[in-house]
């Protein structure tokens, strides 16, 4: 595997003497490299959606907002072989270059004329596919930059990025396109992508650590991750890699079955919920802000205690726990209720999610890590929308209340299943 030789090698955070990760400098480099490429997407989103909504009519906008999401879904996987087969830092100081450079062209363009929907539906696939070369990198980064007994911190300070991409992007590009339109919200974004090369560079990369010995399968024909093979190859001894490990598979599948259950029912059937409910816009954002103070509040828990005992059983008890929380959420009558299960469901998805997303670093071998994170996210960004119109069309024909009841019942299988795996059921994080 491809390293930066130039970069000295740091020393593991299971070092004495050695930060842990949350006052580490060099995890707060790439975290704060990491952040400001996360809102420069949501103001880049915000300013695709309005120039099309100026160039076109509702239909159109959603064309324009849906189209980076095939792509995306499409070159997933392989943008996990890519990860692999290189630096996973340079893939992501590339990804960042090209963005940059592509945004801040939109903005020129849109500085000078009205745009065309065809140019805002490229910009959305180019953006997409080359989004699918970022976020496996992205993924397959945290070992190398600090030490095994870190990454669980490390992946709840990801989770905290996460949200604050979340809420401070829209009123950067809100603001930048009260003050210059589109052309200012683009040329944000891209300034925002371009702040974090310099920072992206400055990251030491340590040597990897590999993983347990009695985790890691052999691969086909006696191969090691690191022989060089064709793409396709890689991308199927990558598969295999993640079906025949103990712990990795059900780790996938679990998750896999959390975001099918859930994630429409917390994106669209919220939605429709507070309007079969009459709580109004008000309504709506108290329960996706409670929501989200509970996930925050999860991910920095591990953010800051950093390791969490029986992590595996912790992990599939807090999802149990979130799937009877968003299924009751259908039931309750009143808005306070609703608001409180919401903290109660989130609370329990950042900690899942945050333990979940540990023990997938913690468990892969480094040199399969881009493809193992490149199937977890295919599930995000590639299968679990689709359940977006399901979800609307069933609550439409039988009401919201049944809906979040099968949703929240299939995502507690994928807990059950959780909790009826030995591997998965006591699974640990590494130790300082």
């Amino acid at each position: 595997m491809a390293t930066l030789e130039t970069t000295p090698p740091i020393r593991s955070a299971a070092d004495p003497g050695n930060a842990p990760a949350h006052r580490d400098p060099n995890v707060l480099r790439w975290l704060t490299a990491y952040t400001a490429s996360l809102v420069g997407d949501s103001v880049y989103f915000l300013a695709l959606g309005w120039s099309a909504q100026r160039a076109a009519g509702p239909t159109e906008v959603g064309l324009v907002m849906a189209a980076g999401a095939l792509p995306r879904a499409v070159l997933m996987l392989g943008g996990g072989v890519v990860a692999d087969r290189f630096d996973p830092r340079r893939v992501i100081l590339g990804s960042d270059a090209l963005r940059c450079l592509l945004i801040l062209s939109v903005a020129a363009a849109i500085a000078l004329t009205t745009p065309a929907l065809w140019l805002l539906v490229a910009v959305a696939l180019v953006f997409g596919a080359v989004d699918a070369l970022f976020v496996p990198a992205v993924g397959a980064l945290p070992p190398r930059i600090t030490g095994p007994d870190q990454l669980a911190r490390v992946t709840g300070l990801r989770s905290l990025a996460m949200r604050l991409g979340q809420i401070a992007g829209p009123p950067i590009g809100g603001l930048a396109m009260g003050l210059g339109g589109p052309a200012a919200a683009f040329t944000v974004a891209g300034t925002l992508f371009a702040l974090s090369l310099p920072l992206l560079l400055s990251v030491r990369i340590r040597p990897l650590d590999p993983p347990p010995a009695d985790t890691t399968p052999t691969t086909p024909a006696g191969r090691t991750p690191a022989d060089r093979t064709s793409a396709r190859a890689d991308l199927a001894d990558g598969l295999r890699y993640i079906r025949r490990h103990r712990l990795l598979g059900p780790l996938v599948l679990v998750g896999a079955v959390c975001e099918l259950g859930l994630i429409g029912t917390l994106n669209v059937g919220m939605v429709l919920l507070n309007a079969e409910r009459g709580w109004g816009p008000s309504g709506y954002g108290l329960i996706i802000a409670c929501f989200g103070a509970g996930a925050t509040v999860g991910a920095t828990l591990l953010a800051v205690v950093g390791r969490l005992p029986r992590a595996g059983l912790t992990m599939a008890v807090t999802l149990l726990l979130g799937s009877i929380g968003a299924a009751a959420m259908g039931l309750v009558p009143t808005l306070w209720s609703a608001a409180v299960l919401a903290a109660l469901v989130g609370l329990n998805a950042g900690i899942f999610g945050t333990l979940d997303g540990a023990l997938v670093q913690t468990t892969a071998d480094p040199a399969y890590l881009g493809r193992v994170t490149s199937v977890v996210m295919l599930t995000m960004v590639g299968l679990a929308p689709l359940s977006y119109p399901l979800v609307g069309a069933a609550i439409g024909a039988w009401g919201a209340a049944p809906v979040f009841l099968a949703c929240g019942t299939l995502s507690s299988l994928g807990a059950l299943r959780a909790l009826t795996s030995r591997p998965v059921r006591t699974a640990e994080l590494p130790r300082r």
